[in-house]
């Protein structure tokens, strides 16, 4: 099979996708072809698509659970005035909870209320599990048991992200005008034990800090 003719079933594959596609998942579209591309020709042929978009207005992006044509940010303002349905609009303390989960994970409600200084509403955590933007992990075995937040695949997804660790760092979020200054600077001073970022679903429990009495779950 020739370079161009994998390029050209993966680009048909990823242009009627309607979520991102792994390599893996590429590679079972060539399952009963004698000649079968290696996934390293699959991952050639999206480096060459994605150079391909250069000057364009759309890309072809990684994210955490794959490969996924994208309109560039550039374009968006335009492209949005063809849909009724507006971006949903979030509140601060929800952004702010997010936040501190994502840099924080997993971590408790209740220390999630230590950072920020206010209590967490039941329905800020049940929008964000309805989101699929965090998920349940574990239980810290302390009294209670109370639950570990941590986000997810979607979360980086639709984020932009292809791993936690392409999160901004605090300082670069601290410049931001519209961010409250002083909930990441509660982020910072916060114990280095209760909340290391944890690797993307499914949980690496070997990055749960060993002293961190967290009990992990399946799922």
């Amino acid at each position: 099979m020739t370079p161009e003719k994998i390029r050209n079933i993966v680009e048909a594959a990823l242009m009627t996708a309607t979520e991102p596609l792994s390599i893996a998942r590429l590679d079972t579209m060539f399952e009963p072809d004698i000649d079968r591309p290696s996934r390293d020709e699959i991952r050639a042929a999206l480096e060459h698509l994605a150079g391909g978009c250069d000057g364009r207005a759309v890309e072809l992006k990684q994210v955490a659970s794959g490969w996924r044509f994208q309109v560039r940010a550039d374009y968006s303002e335009w492209v949005n005035r063809l849909f009724e349905e507006k971006p949903q609009r979030y509140s601060r303390a929800l952004l702010e909870t997010l936040a501190i989960i994502a840099y924080r994970q997993p971590i408790t409600r209740g220390e999630i209320e230590n950072i920020r200084g206010v209590s967490v509403s039941a329905g800020i955590v049940k929008t964000l599990q309805e989101r699929e933007w965090v998920r349940v992990v574990g239980h810290r075995d302390v009294p209670g048991r109370p639950e570990l937040l941590a986000t997810t695949r979607q979360f980086l997804d639709y984020f932009n992200l292809k791993s936690l660790s392409d999160l901004p760092s605090l300082a670069e979020i601290k410049d931001f005008e519209h961010i409250n200054p002083d909930l990441f600077e509660s982020l910072d001073q916060a114990p280095a034990g209760e909340g290391a970022i944890a690797a993307a679903p499914p949980v690496d429990e070997s990055k749960f800090p060993p002293d961190s009495n967290i009990v992990p779950i399946s799922g």
